[in-house]
């Protein structure tokens, strides 16, 4: 069935019991792809349904479906032209794992994290009345975002608005970890009250027909249907913000899902269809595990044991040292936006699950949160993914950094993440941190350095930020020696006299296998690990700049305003003559998907591409 798929007008002509048929195929095509190239499965797994109900209602690109996050669309890109290339699914030059509007113009905005399908499908709804367009605009989101603030914000200026839309919440109970909070207990009851009365259109329609009385009688029905919802719906609150409920709908029977999106479409004003799906659906052992295989690399079918043994990382570590810190001070408490085991806290939570806070996909209360914990004495831990605490720098600013609170941000995923390109690579944190007064920022060389400056951050007692990158250490270099972290002093790890290599965090490792290179050309490198960008140990870099008079940064972000641009700053203020500075960094644009090697070697920021660099020069050195 799935071979006779070539476009969204072969999937219109199928029965229902073909597109049953197809379901089956496109779960068993999703998970050999997944299982071969990695990315998200069980988000996947759970839409099938939906999605084809979605595009046999609808008809994109006129009609426009935004997915919220946008991690669960390899259904609709197979659905959209793609299937062909979905072997080439995260890696380089292929199929995104996130919608892309320059890929096809089914994907009507481009999304990567929670919470903005709502807005984004309002602005397109509210330029179509501009236009005066009758095109559907359908907003897609899971009931884990609805936690977010900007959510929230959206569903209460639609429904407000009146504007024509329909937002499919897409209810399995999970965001990526089991979803908690009110908003969980909202759907909960939503769920469990089977007897509630969905909206008839061919109703009202027929009784509006009926001379004089017709129309009285509608709103008297529509009073009384209130009335009962409201006994059998504790606080129903979609309706009571303004929208048309309906549902709770079964998301995965095709029939029901195509008959309800239907009503969608002959109502005005903005509709919220409930849709329960099974996350995992069709691959058992995702459904028992869908916390786990939310997300993965890639892994056997059979058993769902993820190819190559999985070594230690980051987040492993920041999660065992942070249990060693919390057992010896019991002020330390940990936060996380709906990612405990993405940032390594699932054991935390078992040891000290007073201490241990969830708080759903919600960046910004996350970190408010923190800063009212620190201002009452407590040592908030709060690790989010790098290109999430985006999402929060107000907070950084506004209620951690004017107020000076010991909040200690852990930014897990620094720096280049590679397959799920532009909306997770997490380049910007060092430039952006480094603008807010009052921070500490920090990166570990290592495991040891990273368990290091835990221990410092707990002792300084003010806002720290310590970034790292996914994964584990350099497989190349072994570090044998760390010196004490003390504020604002970078570690001389090698002595040399014709470079000055200055590094940071993972890239020291870099750092050190370009002087190894250089030694075999008689070139003396020296190595200086800065582990603070800010303060800076403007003494020690200082004094290897005046000596070298020839400087090479490395750092894993964007070339504006990280560790570079601190250098160059310091030569500036020095008034430093005669200095050769190069920056590597990544360019001031946004990196696409592909191994975090393949990107190092594209933007030439692998050993070699330095090596190259700092040969050439001294080559035009000699020459001179």
């Amino acid at each position: 069935m799935l071979e006779k798929i070539k476009s969204i007008d072969d999937l219109k002509k199928l029965s229902i019991e073909d597109k049953k048929i197809l379901a089956k195929e496109i779960r068993k095509y999703i998970l050999e792809v997944v299982s071969e190239n990695g990315g998200h499965l069980a988000s996947n797994l759970g839409v099938v349904e939906l999605t084809i109900a979605l595009h046999s209602v609808f008809n994109v690109p006129e009609d426009k479906i935004v997915w919220d996050v946008g991690h669960q669309t390899y259904v609709h890109k197979i659905l959209t032209g793609r299937k062909d290339k979905m072997n080439t699914l995260r890696k380089l030059d292929g199929i995104a794992g996130f919608p892309k509007t320059n890929e096809s113009e089914t994907d009507c905005f481009n999304t990567g994290h929670s919470s903005t399908s709502i807005s984004a499908a309002l602005g397109m709804a509210r330029a179509r009345d501009i236009e005066g367009k009758d095109n559907s605009v359908i907003a897609v989101i899971g009931d884990g975002a609805l936690t977010g603030g900007m959510a929230l914000e959206a569903l209460n200026d639609a429904g407000y608005s009146g504007t024509r839309m329909t937002v499919i919440l897409n209810d399995n109970e999970m965001s990526i970890s089991k979803n908690i909070g009110g908003m969980n207990m909202l759907l909960s009851k939503l769920r469990t009250k089977r007897t509630y009365t969905k909206s008839s259109v061919s109703i009202k329609n027929v009784i509006n027909k009926i001379p004089v009385i017709g129309k009285p009688v509608v709103k008297i029905i529509r009073r009384v249907k209130r009335s009962i919802k409201q006994l059998i719906i504790p606080k129903m609150f979609f309706e009571d913000i303004g929208f048309r409920y309906l549902g709770p709908v079964d998301g995965h029977n095709i029939a029901e899902l195509e008959r309800m999106l239907k009503i969608t479409k002959e109502l005005d004003g903005p509709v919220l269809l409930h849709v329960l799906t099974k996350k995992g659906k069709g691959y058992e052992i995702a459904e028992k595990n869908p916390d786990k295989y939310h997300a993965t690399s890639p892994f056997d079918i059979e058993t769902g044991e993820v190819k190559g043994k999985k070594k230690k990382d980051y987040s492993k570590v920041f999660g065992e040292k942070l249990i060693e810190l919390a057992k010896k001070n019991d002020r330390i408490v940990a936060i996380t936006a709906s990612m405990k085991d993405g940032t390594g806290l699932r054991k935390f939570q078992k040891e000290f699950p007073d201490r241990f806070f969830d708080i759903g996909i919600a960046e910004q209360h996350a970190v408010g949160l923190a800063a009212g914990m620190a201002k009452e004495g407590l040592i908030p831990f709060v690790p989010i993914y790098s290109s999430f605490y985006q999402r929060a720098y107000d907070q950084v600013i506004h209620d951690v950094a004017i107020q000076n609170l010991p909040v200690i941000m852990c930014v897990d995923r620094a720096g280049i993440v590679g397959a799920d390109g532009e909306t997770h690579q997490g380049e910007f944190d060092m430039a952006f941190f480094r603008l807010v007064p009052n921070l500490t920022i920090m990166a570990p060389k290592d495991f040891k350095e990273l368990e290091d400056m835990m221990e410092f951050a707990v002792k300084l007692k003010r806002p720290v930020v310590i970034r790292y990158p996914r994964g584990g250490e350099s497989s190349k270099i072994i570090f044998d020696r760390h010196e004490n972290i003390n504020l604002g002093k970078a570690e001389i790890i090698k002595e040399g006299k014709d470079v000055s290599i200055i590094a940071i965090g993972k890239t020291v490792a870099r750092a050190m296998e370009v002087s190894e290179m250089l030694k075999e050309k008689e070139i003396e490198a020296e190595i200086i690990n800065a582990r603070f960008l800010k303060p800076l140990d403007k003494e020690t870099i200082g004094k290897s700049i005046e000596k070298t008079k020839f400087i090479v940064t490395i750092e894993d972000g964007t070339i504006i305003n990280g560790l570079g641009t601190a250098i160059e700053e310091l030569v500036i203020g020095k008034r430093l003559e005669d200095v050769e500075v190069k920056s590597y960094a990544y360019p001031d644009e946004f990196i696409k998907h592909g191994t975090v090697e393949e990107l190092e070697k594209i933007y030439h920021q692998d050993a070699k591409s330095i090596y190259n660099y700092i040969i050439e020069m001294k080559k035009e050195e000699k020459e001179n």
